[in-house]
């Protein structure tokens, strides 16, 4: 049911004056707009970025499907307003709204917030803010839509517990309806709110509700694990898991974007979870298992996606792609079916193995001016510490294979600060990529481009790398000045990651229910889109810890010990955290072991 009086004030006073506004408008094609007196309950998924990005994110349209599949909820989407269109809202004194109906955020029963990065965390508090939704969760009444959250940024949830009525782990196909069913029951039981929380929590699986638990403090300015409130809590949270992925449709009629968006193409999933056990990667403990879908899903899926929406260009998404056990068949598929009406197949994720070598006939001539590797690490010593199983021979002959099928430009991705790391292991990088840029000069007689791109390194909750420190910005800062400093050809790029970014990322991943209150001072101070380069002010946040008490040295460059008690430990992955200590401790004697033979080697 639209909100016409809402759209037109919309339309006539602020859509003129903003940036793109495009993006304010709805109406995209395939996009579902429900009679709302015709449905059980309502709700909207929210991203906490902008439209260009949020329409770009391939879980988001999985779940819209899901949900406006079921007739008897109308699914609905809102995105974070760019400042200026923020400003206008708050000067016309209108409320942010949904794009399929003009709905404001306060009038759904749920809204759903997928958290894809930690410094999307102000955005989340301005579209709640916004939305007329109260900013704090227990103070909510009962008939305030149920505010959860899903997505990578849940693995521990306490930093953002102040905001969040409740918290789904893992995958959402499933467990989202089921949450979306039961607070529609619970609402109507006329229960309190906190009492149907705590109903909510005991009868859903996989949902972690913050006011279950009881924030607690250690000595050393950091955070343990919250206590349970009941027994009832006293169990882990489990990841929600899809068993069957095949069985799960892909969403065939996805929302296509009003305007130019980051991925303006069709994205197919062709598997969930990695078959490997790299040490530093989040996801590969949070996705497990891994699950497969079948050749012919996926050639389906992708014709019906070509035949409703005429992109161009297809996606496959994995965490490593070119490790789909039939990846050779379905390129050949996909390449047979859509190469003659000139839609290109692209494989963002490519491993660097046998199936590398393969590039040059798998992907279309038209799209082979660049090639996207992750190594890592540079040196294979670090990768065997890491659990990143390839070695430079192995790489450096896949780049060689891609040169000579047409490629001209390398992007590698590098990690700066892993545990045990080496001015040798800097150094790596540089001797790298020029090794690369000499074997493409080689290949095609003149200068190639290899980028590398190198972020710093954060432990991340649920990884082996947990109890690990981050390095300091003084270590940061004199790596990348070794960088710059050791590149001889002008045709090997350097892109290092903002540090002061990095450094905000391992505090909000990393911190207890603490953090809630010096979210909110930075967003009050005016802290805005922090994961764009043009916004972040870090001193706003530098300023918000320092004013509610956080010791950001004690959070981010402290190691903890095996046996501490760890903020996100009311979290769990299906491996367990026996685990993550067998594979740190592993990864230590690895590094140990190196170490060593480097000294005997001098």
């Amino acid at each position: 049911m639209l909100n016409q009086t809402l759209k037109d004030r919309v339309v006539r006073r602020l859509l003129p004056r903003v940036q793109t506004p495009g993006q304010y408008l709805g109406g995209e094609l395939h996009a579902a707009g429900k009679d709302h007196a015709a449905v059980r309950g309502k709700l909207c998924l929210a991203f906490p970025d902008t439209y260009a990005i949020g329409m770009s994110n391939h879980g988001m349209q999985v779940l819209y499907s899901v949900m406006n599949r079921r007739e008897d909820w109308a699914c609905e989407r809102a995105y974070a307003p760019w400042p200026d269109m923020e400003s206008l809202l708050r000067a016309e004194g209108l409320p942010l709204y949904s794009l399929e109906t003009f709905t404001p955020l306060d009038q759904f029963d749920v809204l759903g917030f997928s958290l894809q990065h930690e410094l999307c965390c102000t955005n989340v508090l301005t579209m709640l803010d916004l939305g007329r939704v109260g900013l704090i969760a227990e103070e909510r009444p009962i008939g305030a839509p149920l505010v959860i959250a899903g997505g990578p940024c849940v693995q521990n949830p306490e930093p953002m517990a102040r905001f969040f009525d409740a918290i789904v782990i893992g995958d959402g196909e499933e467990s989202l309806p089921a949450v979306c069913d039961a607070w529609l029951e619970l609402k109507r039981s006329g229960l309190p709110r906190r009492a149907a929380l705590a109903r909510l929590a005991a009868e859903v699986p996989h949902v972690y509700v913050p006011s279950c638990y009881r924030p607690r403090a250690g000595a050393a300015g950091r955070g343990l694990a919250p206590a349970p409130l009941s027994e009832e809590s006293a169990a882990p949270i489990q990841p929600a898991v899809v068993a069957d992925l095949d069985a799960m449709p892909l969403p065939v009629r996805p929302l296509v974007p009003n305007i130019e968006c980051v991925q303006d193409r069709i994205s197919i999933e062709i598997m969930r979870g990695c078959p490997w056990r790299c040490r530093f990667c989040q996801a590969t403990t949070t996705k497990r298992p891994l699950r497969i879908r079948k050749v012919q899903t996926i050639v389906e899926a992708a014709w019906e996606c070509y035949r409703n929406t005429g992109y161009n260009e297809i996606s496959l998404l994995s965490l490593s792609t070119s490790d789909y056990p039939d990846f050779r068949e379905l390129m050949e598929r996909l390449q047979a079916l859509f190469r003659p009406l000139g839609v290109s197949v692209s494989v963002p994720s490519l491993r660097v193995n046998e199936q590398l070598q393969l590039v040059g006939d798998l992907l279309n001539t038209d799209r082979r001016s660049g090639l996207t590797l992750a190594p890592e690490a540079a040196r294979d010593a670090m990768r065997r510490q890491i659990g990143k199983r390839i070695s430079n021979d192995d790489l450096l002959e896949g780049c060689r294979k891609a040169f000579e099928n047409g490629f001209q430009r390398v992007k590698l991705y590098f990690m700066c600060g892993l545990p045990g790391e080496r001015e040798a292991d800097i150094d790596g990088i540089i001797d790298l990529a020029e090794d690369i840029a000499r074997i493409g000069r080689s290949v095609h007689g003149r200068a190639v481009q290899v980028v590398a791109n190198v972020s710093n390194f954060v432990p991340k909750p649920h990884t082996p790398y947990q109890w690990n420190a981050m390095q300091s910005r003084d270590y940061f800062r004199s790596a990348r000045e070794r960088l710059y400093r050791r590149r001889r050809l002008r045709s090997v790029q350097i892109k290092c990651h903002d540090i002061e970014a990095s450094l905000l990322e391992a505090v909000l991943c990393r911190g207890d229910r603490r953090l809630g209150a010096a979210i909110e001072a930075a967003w009050r101070a005016g802290a805005r889109f922090d994961s764009w380069s043009d916004w972040l002010k870090p001193g706003l946040w530098w300023d918000a810890f320092r004013q509610s008490g956080i010791d950001v040295d004690a959070i981010a460059h402290q190691p903890y010990a095996l046996d501490d008690s760890l903020p996100w430990d009311p979290i769990t992955i299906r491996q367990g955290r026996d685990y993550l200590r067998h594979e740190q401790v592993k990864a230590t004697a690895q590094l140990a072991e190196g170490q060593s033979g480097q000294v005997e080697t001098k």
